[in-house]
């Protein structure tokens, strides 16, 4: 190929025989550059403002005129020779850019013509990097056109860090959360009383069938009798249900409890009213303290708490934190001291100031370990040496898990220290709640209240109805 021809070639096709040295130090003349061969568009400079480049990507048809113009010398071979062409400055620029991300789904490329050709000749670097890029200028500009999202959930504008809150439940009333926590007792109860009396006759071996289900959840033998006998005279030799069953199971109950759901009274006369706990390990008697401190508070009386659990440091700490929570002064001492003396100390301040009510915790002990049920005794005399009728109140926590053992503990404690009225706790995390129906019809010591949780709303007053509807799973 002569001389002649490779300067009017490269002038016609890439017009740089002397722009491109006078060019090299002068960043941002590269547009210009290619606007002679057809394609200046693809080779924008991510360096742009967004404005110009809104203004060069809508308009792919201004180089449709210009591009036959690029493709005339094709034909010539000698165009895949040109190295110099692919050393432009504007090379590394694209390359060194941040790439958005993540990455939207491409749209299609408005600019088909800037396209390599099929014989190659338009197959340099800086025409494809900058096709490259516009492509990713555009995929930038929808992104930034896309724009908040169409709905956007209230809560998110009220908790920005994207945690969806917890929706509130509606309030359970007293039997809902009643029924709850006895479905354990109840499903196991039921459910055993629906297997024998499934389309059968009531007649000697289905009521011992019953007497042995009925024993089996803790209601006590006088009970089962008494629930047996019940149905017996009306449906014996008869078809029964498990239905008809479990109608008679809460009479029954409720018949036996009715005379032992008395609420605590509290004595207005007696400034303070001094109630003592008691109670074997883990019985719950400082958490009862702390819901109790909540009930009188809210009923607006004056509450005092004595941390006599002086064995325990964390019984002590645990007191506290309910008396802050209620507003309620706590009497401590150090660990380890002398229970009867705080014991002493806690009646004559709650006197000094005035207190309504005044509620001693004290060490769980074990019914059949006798010096420490003399000691319980001994609390009780140096209260009474400031207050002969004092504790007014001794209430025992018993924790319905334990079963049977529970008769023992109200047998020994009633004897040892004059228990007054019981407190039923955990009955929503046993099978075995109908303990304390047994527990009512020998001893007929009042039950003030029973616990189906840990939350202060979880400790009611007794109701016999309520607690007879629940245990036989009747709603």
């Amino acid at each position: 190929m002569s001389e002649e021809k490779k300067p009017g070639f490269f002038s016609r096709l890439f017009g740089r025989d002397k722009r491109a040295d006078k060019s090299a130090d002068k960043p941002g003349v590269e547009a210009p550059e290619l606007a002679d061969t057809g394609v200046e568009e693809p080779a924008v400079e991510p360096e742009f403002p967004v404005e110009e480049a809104k203004a060069i990507t809508p308009a792919p048809k201004k180089p449709e005129t210009k591009k036959p113009k690029a493709r005339k010398p094709a034909s010539d071979k000698t165009v895949s020779k040109p190295k110099p062409v692919s050393k432009p400055k504007s090379a590394p620029k694209p390359e060194s850019a941040p790439k958005p991300e993540p990455k939207p789904k491409p749209k299609p490329k408005p600019e088909p013509e800037a396209a390599p050709t099929s014989d190659g000749t338009l197959s340099q670097t800086p025409v494809s990097d900058g096709l490259e890029h516009g492509s990713e200028l555009d995929m930038e500009l929808a992104h930034l056109d896309a724009g908040p999202p169409e709905t956007t959930p209230e809560w998110i504008e009220e908790h920005p860090t994207g945690e969806k809150p917890e929706e509130p439940q509606a309030k359970k009333s007293w039997f809902q959360r009643l029924a709850t926590g006895l479905k354990r007792s109840s499903d196991q109860l039921t459910g055993n009383i629906a297997t024998v009396f499934t389309h059968r006759r009531l007649d000697s071996q289905t009521i011992e069938e019953l007497e042995d289900i009925l024993i089996q959840a803790d209601l006590g033998i006088e009970t089962a009798m008494m629930i047996t006998a019940e149905l017996a005279k009306d449906k014996f030799n008869k078809e029964i249900s498990s239905e008809d069953v479990r109608q008679v199971l809460a009479r029954e109950v409720e018949k036996v409890l009715d005379p032992v759901a008395l609420p605590l009274d509290i004595d207005a006369t007696a400034t303070p009213f001094v109630i003592l706990m008691a109670g074997v390990n883990g019985s719950g008697k400082t958490t009862t303290i702390g819901k109790l401190a909540q009930k009188f508070s809210a009923d607006g009386k004056k509450v005092m708490l004595a941390a006599g659990d002086t064995f325990r440091a964390a019984a002590i700490e645990q007191l506290q934190v309910w008396g802050q929570r209620t507003g309620a002064p706590v009497v401590t001492r150090p660990a380890g001291s002398d229970a009867s003396g705080l014991a002493f100390d806690a009646v004559m301040e709650a006197k000094v100031a005035g207190s309504d009510v005044l509620i001693i915790d004290t060490a769980g002990r074990l019914q059949n370990r006798d010096e420490l049920m003399a000691e319980l005794e001994k609390i009780i005399r140096v209260i009474k040496k400031v207050d002969a009728n004092a504790p007014h109140a001794v209430l025992l926590t018993l924790d319905a898990t334990t079963g049977q053992n529970a008769l023992n503990q109200v047998e020994i404690f009633q004897k040892r220290a004059g228990v007054t009225g019981l407190v039923m706790t955990k009955l929503d995390g046993t099978a075995r709640g109908g303990i304390l129906v047994a527990i009512a019809k020998k001893f007929g010591l009042p039950v003030h209240y029973v616990g189906v949780g840990e939350g202060v709303d979880d400790l009611e007053s007794f109701a016999a109805k309520d607690f007879a509807e629940a245990i036989a799973g009747r709603e």
